[in-house]
Formats: structure tokens, sequence, C-alpha cells
């Protein structure tokens, strides 16, 4: 039976995301000052450790919904720490999404906590559980998105400004890709649990193709298109314009060649 001490430390918050959490504090802080002397190097890291922030959260979400909605073996796992390296596939759940951001600058979901779905007895807290992450990317995008809706953005360095825009976008896409109900994904986990045995069980065998099927039809031009030109005008309904997202990305891929109108509106 495990003790008071040993739950307290299953749930203490891993000193690896207060790492994380650090270098997102700092580098914002150094975007926000124009302390580095690379301002894109700066926004690189700043966005990078924001977006691995979020993709713990995202885990967290999981993790803690599915312990309050039966299985009590998720502390044991390590997962209500924010460790990343807790993880059942960190490859998939924090470096291959970190990789997509810096070659397309796309918020792809990653996956994934362990439940044990059968110590969770109803349809809706399954549904619930599957939905907590994506939920978690919808808030954090707010987050970012609020000084925009709120007209807040008098004295915000161009920089920093253009920072929350990318990072907006990458929190939108990895909610909107996630929602998908596309096995392998949340979005099918919360209609798995309403649909016919049968049909579940001739998906399951999909669900690790889920993702690379995701990535593979954004590679189709039309699909890519029509998919980014919805989250641009999701984007723009909360404030954020297409130079806000543009400039961030231009300035995030720091290695690449800088757009001079977004050099100049960085450096004015």
């Amino acid at each position: 039976m495990a003790t008071a001490a040993t739950r307290s430390s299953d749930r203490r918050i891993s000193p690896v995301f207060l790492g994380i959490a650090a270098i997102m504090a700092v580098t914002g802080w150094a975007v926000w000052t124009g302390f580095a002397p690379n301002p894109g190097l700066a926004v690189f890291l700043f966005v990078t450790s924001a977006w691995i922030v979020s993709l713990c959260l995202h885990e967290y979400a999981h993790a803690r919904t599915a312990l309050h909605g039966g299985d009590l073996t998720i502390g044991a796992k390590g997962y209500l720490t924010l460790n990343p390296l807790k993880y059942t596939h960190a490859l998939l759940s924090i470096v291959l999404p970190v990789i997509f951001v810096i070659m397309g600058g796309i918020g792809l979901p990653g996956g994934a906590v362990f439940i044990e779905r059968h110590r969770i007895q109803g349809r809706w807290k399954h549904s619930l559980i599957s939905a907590a992450g994506p939920l978690t990317n919808v808030l954090f995008a707010i987050v970012c998105t609020a000084p925009f809706w709120l007209g807040a953005l008098d004295g915000v360095p161009m920089a920093f400004r253009f920072a929350l825009g990318f990072l907006a976008l990458l929190q939108l896409t990895a909610a909107i890709l996630n929602f998908l109900p596309v096995p392998g994904l949340d979005g099918y986990g919360v209609i798995e649990p309403w649909l016919p045995h049968g049909v579940r069980r001739q998906v399951e065998p999909f669900a690790p193709f889920g993702l690379l099927a995701v990535f593979g039809v954004l590679f189709i031009p039309e699909v890519n298109h029509a998919f980014f030109d919805a989250i641009d005008t999701l984007l723009r309904g909360l404030g954020v314009t297409d130079v806000d997202s543009y400039c961030g990305q231009n300035l995030y891929r720091f290695w690449t060649v800088q757009n001079p109108v977004c050099e100049t509106l960085t450096s004015g």
C-alpha cells in the first residue's frame, strides 16, 4: 500500500519540468528586453521551451483526469510530476512535436501517457480523459492571444508580440489536429466509447498510424493551404494578424534568411 510520502513524491513537480519552465521564463525575458544579441535565437528558445511546457501540461491533463476517473496507478507512473521523461513514448511526446515545429511550424500532437482504461467506468469519463489534453492547448491558445483580443499590446516589444503570435498558431494547430476523429488521436478517443464494439475492434489496428496519416495528408498542397487558411481565419478572429504569426515563425527560424519587413518591425 502506498504511503502518504510516496503519494506526495508521485505528485511533486519534477526538476526537469521546472528547468524547462525556467528556460521559458528567462528566454521570454530576453525576448522582451532585447537582451539577447540575436533576437531570433531568443525567440527560438522561448517558443520551443513554451511549446514543451504546453506538451507537458497536455499530458498532465490526460493523467489528472484519468486519476479522478478511477485509474489510481497514474501517480506511480510519474505522470503527475510533469516530467516529460516519464511518458510512455518520450520520442513521440516531445522530440517529434518539436521537430515538426522546427521543420514546418506546425503544432502536431504527440502522445502518450499510458492509462489503464479498464479501471475507468463510464463512457463520459473516457471521453473527458481524451478531451482534456487538446482542451489544454485551447486554454494555452487563449492565454497567448489574450493580449491581442484584449487590446493590451501597447508597449509590448514587437519580437515578443511575434513570438506570442507564432506560439498561438502552434497551440491552435495542435488543438484542431488532436481533435480530429482519427484513430490514435484524442479526437477519436472522445468518440470511441460511443462506437459499437465491432467498429472499435476493426479500427484498433490502425491507431498507431493515425498521426503519420495526418502528417502525410497535410503534405497535400490543397489540404495544407485550406488548413492554414482556416488557422489564419481563427487567429485573425482572436486579433492575431498574418504578420504576427508569419514574423514570429520567421524569427523562430533564425538560421534561415530573415524577411526584411519582419527585421524592420522587430528592430523598430
